[in-house]
């Protein structure tokens, strides 16, 4: 029997203290029955269930309700109870984690004082002792002697390869868990039970090295195959080939691997390592994988060099993982790396010799979608369009590895290069190799496939000065029509149909909106994928199958501003409207690397108004104090690689459209960083200048008159001046002012200064934003209930609440108002809202 005490809510209904009500095991299946389909019945549910069901027609609707009252307040107490556990067990583990670096730190700090003393010592006993050049050579010898001596040279058996492996081992432990390395923590990665791990970079050693502890939801064994596929998780690696496997006596295994990397820029050659692999079981039970690089010196199996690569160095790291109580694993990672800076241009050596971006690109990566498959293993659920998590990370594996592939464009992919057109800034490629079309249903004629078509791409390489990655990525994002051209487009969305595909031209019509569909966000909300839907509004010749909307799948990857070393990306493909897993996918995009490791201070608020920037010139800026401060000189490579699909007979007139194509992205990508640099913002005087046209300047005048009409005061202060003075004072109004349109979908027309940093959007997008985008669910039914006073009564105030921006951040507001605007006929004209003490979340 179950039996449910209420006092305190039997009180208020009227009920006796310590009234209580016995329920049968029958009534309980009914009630329970009934709360998995409806946990929150209303009076009338109670009362029909009541009727329903014969063997509750002894309890009153009342203590139904008080049942149901409790049965939630339980459920919330349970899951509330869960999370706590799981905060919990994720807490232990952080500080088993924290109090292991102590004690790395402890030990480093004793070293370092054991060091110095030594120093010290010879120091004060150099001082006492007369030294010559003999003396200093003797030195000097016996310690390469004892270099010698510490490093024999081996040879290609198997004894000597387990020899190796066991230092490999050694080494790779005491950075993993020691002091071999002086790590120190990574800028903006601050431990904590939120954060993916520790994160550690390499203060002072060759090569560069980064380390990361973390929780993961996985056994030992799943974790060690997950990580030993590094082609599935590290965007960069383009293959991994395992040429032997040899077991040792211990049950370990010993593997000879060549790695290959992709180059992220096209002004760096790619990277291949020679690798040895040890995995192996610890007395402990952790699990340890541990790699290095095999070279001359060390009389081991060699592999020769690679045409089109520099064969780069891992020094000895890993991954060392160890079971956690409760389930799931505590892993250490290790990677260390000397990447030959000398091969790349002096501008591009940072790139090469920063541990943040190794850390970044490589160690961090791995820890996410290790954290990631957990994820998707513990909470398995169906996203965008029908696809799981697996499909979708499938999916963004692809794109990734096409663009990768466009801006390396390795000859045995059967890439070859076209001849130059006398200007070096576009290197245009071509590929008819069937392997490369097999992907593509490119084009067909009569119904039958062609088999003389081919992709070409266009690729290209910039330095940018002073713009943060993430900020000209967001906008490159969210406003493509200021970069992309829809013809374009359109030629490349049919290439992915059955249909014939013809040289793009200028067209009459054009794309209007912009849809953005997302599909998936990584864990940490570092990457995701969404679908835009550009929509036709244009009218196109017979002459080229022209899709009604051009669908693209987007990567985009690197948007967070106050992230350190991060790469920013925007990879997109066309596809159909109902793509398979298996779609063609012909990839295209911008990569931003930053080139130092300076962090962008500038404020999160500093968002995408370069459109209202580039319209009314050098005096569309912020103040000073906005942008300026502490934003420091930064520089950062850009790439550009666009791939098109085509008919062999039309490669002329495809690589003539491809290079105008692309430098005229070159060209717009200019003038963007141009105008978001911090330190051409900050050389502007003055504010951001309100649109001077008469359009404008009128419907000041009318939305200043229309709130004196229906709320009896004055808008603005006095104002001495015409409709110039009136525009004016309402751009810098410090509260929210935005107008939108009468229609049946209300979109925004016109907005303020204020009211432009609240929707993080420009004059330009302000149209492409409706006013049911900017509500939540509470805010768009207050506001409805709210339309028809405002359209009779002419005026009416909001409660305050949580609406959006156009970037999806949620913004507080203390109250709103609303009131109609009248023309100079009293028509109604648009309705103008103001949004009073508002801030971002």
């Amino acid at each position: 029997m179950m039996a449910v005490t209420s006092a305190c809510k039997d009180s208020k209904m009227g009920m006796d203290n310590g009234k209580y009500v016995r329920y049968t095991p029958e009534q309980v299946e009914a009630l329970e029955r009934l709360y998995h389909e409806c946990p929150k019945p209303s009076s009338l549910r109670r009362q029909q269930l009541i009727r329903e069901c014969p063997i509750l027609s002894n309890i009153e609707p009342k203590q139904i309700k008080v049942w149901f009252q409790n049965r939630r307040c339980r459920e919330k107490q349970r899951k509330e109870s869960s999370r706590l556990q799981a905060v919990n067990r994720k807490l232990t583990a952080m500080n088993k984690l924290l109090m292991e670096e102590n004690d790395r730190l402890q030990k480093q700090v004793s070293q370092l004082v054991y060091e110095n003393s030594f120093f010290r010592q010879q120091t004060q006993t150099a001082a006492l002792t007369t030294t010559d050049n003999n003396s200093c050579e003797s030195v000097v010898t016996s310690g390469q002697q004892n270099l010698a001596a510490q490093r024999p040279p081996r040879d290609a058996s198997p004894a000597g390869l387990l020899s190796l492996a066991e230092e490999t081992l050694t080494e790779f432990l005491s950075k993993a868990t020691g002091t071999a390395v002086e790590w120190v923590q990574m800028p903006g990665m601050k431990p904590g039970p939120d954060s993916i791990g520790i994160i550690a970079i390499s203060h002072s050693c060759s090569g560069v090295a980064s380390r990361a502890c973390g929780l993961v939801g996985l056994e030992p064994t799943r974790v060690a195959e997950i990580l030993k596929d590094r082609p599935s998780w590290f965007r960069d690696c383009r293959a991994v080939d395992v040429l032997n496997v040899m077991s040792t006596g211990s049950g370990g295994t010993i593997e000879l691997l060549y790695m290959q990397l992709y180059a992220p820029t096209t002004l760096a050659p790619a990277r291949d390592f020679w690798l040895m692999r040890y995995t192996s079981v610890m007395e402990d039970g952790s699990l340890v994988v541990c790699e290095r690089s095999l070279n001359n010196t060390q009389n081991g199996p060699s592999m020769p060099p690679v045409q089109n690569f520099v064969r780069a160095e891992l020094l000895p790291s890993g991954y060392l993982i160890r079971p956690c109580e409760g389930g799931g694993s505590i892993i250490h990672i290790v990677d260390h790396m000397d990447l030959e800076p000398w091969s790349v241009p002096e501008v591009l050596r940072p790139l090469y010799e920063s541990s943040t971006v190794l850390s970044q690109r490589t160690t961090m990566a791995a820890l996410r979608h290790l954290r990631q498959i957990s994820q998707e293993i513990s909470h398995p659920t169906v996203t965008g369009w029908g696809r799981r998590p697996a499909a979708l990370r499938a999916l963004g594996q692809r794109l990734s590895k096409g663009f990768n592939e466009a801006v390396n464009g390795f000859t045995d992919e059967g890439w070859s290069m076209l001849e130059s057109d006398g200007i070096d800034d576009v290197t245009l490629l071509v590929n008819s190799s069937p392997s490369k079309l097999m992907g593509a249903n490119i084009s067909y004629a009569n119904g039958f496939p062609s088999m003389s078509s081919a992709v070409l791409c266009a690729k290209a390489s910039m330095l940018l000065q002073n713009v943060p990655p993430a900020i000209l990525l967001r906008f490159l994002r969210e406003h493509r029509s200021e970069w992309a051209d829809s013809g374009i487009d359109a030629y490349s969305a049919a290439a992915v149909k059955a249909g014939p595909c013809s040289i793009p031209v200028t067209r009459t019509g054009s794309f209007g909106g912009q849809i953005i569909l997302p599909l998936a966000h990584t864990i940490e909300h570092e990457e995701f994928m969404e679908v835009i839907r550009l929509e036709s509004i244009g009218h196109y010749q017979d002459d080229m199958i022209m899709p009604g909307d051009i669908f693209l799948l987007q990567l985009c990857s690197g948007v967070d501003e106050n992230a350190v070393g991060t790469c920013a990306e925007l990879v997109f493909a066309p596809i159909d409207a109902s793509f398979a897993d298996d779609a063609p996918l012909l990839p295209s995009g911008f990569r931003i690397i930053p080139l130092d490791s300076k962090a962008d201070a500038s404020s999160p608020n500093r968002t995408l108004d370069l459109a209202s920037t580039l319209e009314v010139g050098p005096a569309g800026s912020r103040p000073n104090g906005d942008y300026s401060k502490n934003s420091g000189s930064t520089k950062s490579v850009m790439t550009i690689a666009f791939q098109f699909a085509f008919e062999i007979h039309l490669q002329e007139n495809i690589a003539a459209m491809a290079r105008q194509y692309v430098r005229s992205i070159i060209s717009s990508v200019q003038r963007v960083a141009l105008a978001l640099s911090p330190s051409r913002l900050g050389s502007l005087p003055g504010l951001r200048s309100p649109p001077g046209t008469p359009e404008a300047q009128t419907l000041a005048r009318w939305v200043c008159q229309s709130y004196r009409f229906f709320l009896g005061v004055e808008l603005l202060k006095s104002v001495s001046g015409g409709s110039e003075s009136i525009l004016k004072e309402i751009w810098h109004h410090s509260d929210a002012l935005m107008c939108c349109s009468l229609k049946a979908l209300p979109v925004f027309t016109f907005a303020n200064e204020a009211g432009l940093d609240m929707l993080e959007t420009t004059l330009v997008s302000l149209q492409d934003i409706t006013l049911e985008k900017i509500f939540d669910d509470n805010g768009r039914k207050a506001l409805f209930s709210e339309l028809p006073q405002i359209m009779q009564q002419g005026f009416a105030c909001l409660q305050g609440g949580i609406c959006l921006s156009s970037m999806g951040r949620p913004i507080s507001y203390e109250r709103a108002v609303a009131w109609k605007v009248l023309n100079e006929e009293e028509d109604p004209h648009c309705i103008c809202f103001m949004f009073i003490n508002w801030s971002f979340v």
